[in-house]
């Protein structure tokens, strides 16, 4: 008897930008309620992966299924994803809230329902002071915060985020930290890309190193030098890359 299928899973993604190889045969699987972290330097293929994930550009060769459905052949349920990658969500000239209930609607919420995700997603990441300020007026770190509310707003069954800690300040971190546990509790699946070792392991269930377009093993978030076996495990890969 199997099991249920997982939230994500990727199956030997390739792909090229000319001579570059930025996903080489990658495999990644993401059950339901798992927080997945993706580490590895700049230019490992983290942002490519999940612009793939998320049909914002196509493999050359793979496969990609989303909550049990197929991405290439266009079955993703988009209104169950949520993602924030590259910039965050916002039309400069709309206000916070304004914003919010656009991203509810865009996610397939009826009036009444958007309303409610909207307050609740103001409350949750602590935006009221500024609820109704254009998004175009606020600082970055509130703009970020914008676009995780955007991004969670519709309580999403697969969960994206790349370097979502960016410009955030502490208050921002942990509102963060918290947030992606409340979610994963409810059986969010969520992918996860940083650079903040520390943080990842305060968040993460399982951590998978991206080297030069691959997935070259896993840490354990409970490491107590995690950056040492992080740098161990990449200069091994190099090793026998060169070997």
């Amino acid at each position: 008897m199997t099991g249920p299928a997982p939230a994500l899973q990727c199956r030997s993604l390739v792909k090229r930008y000319g001579d570059l190889i930025a996903l080489d045969h990658l495999d990644l699987v993401v059950p339901a309620a798992e927080v997945h972290a993706l580490v590895g330097f700049n230019g490992a293929g983290k942002s490519t992966l999940m612009r793939v994930i998320l049909g914002m550009t196509h493999a050359d060769t793979g496969e990609v299924t989303i909550l049990g459905s197929d991405l290439v052949r266009g079955e993703a349920d988009w209104s169950r994803v949520g993602h924030l990658v590259d910039s965050p969500f916002g039309y400069p000239e709309l206000t916070v809230i304004e914003n919010l209930y656009a991203a509810a609607r865009l996610h397939g919420l009826s009036h009444r329902p958007a309303q409610q995700a909207t307050g609740r997603a103001i409350q949750r990441l602590a935006l009221e002071p500024w609820a109704r300020r254009t998004a175009g007026t606020l600082s970055q770190g509130n703009r970020q915060r914008l676009g995780l509310a955007a991004s969670v707003l519709h309580r999403p069954a697969l969960l994206v985020l790349d370097e979502p800690t960016n410009a955030l300040d502490p208050s921002g971190v942990v509102l963060l930290r918290d947030l992606v546990a409340e979610l994963s509790a409810d059986g969010t699946a969520v992918l996860v890309s940083s650079h903040h070792l520390d943080e990842v392991a305060r968040v993460a269930n399982r951590v998978s190193v991206v080297h030069t377009g691959r997935v070259i093993g896993e840490l354990d978030p409970t490491t107590p030098d995690l950056e040492r076996t992080f740098f161990a495990m990449v200069h091994e890969a190099d090793t026998e890359d060169v070997a």
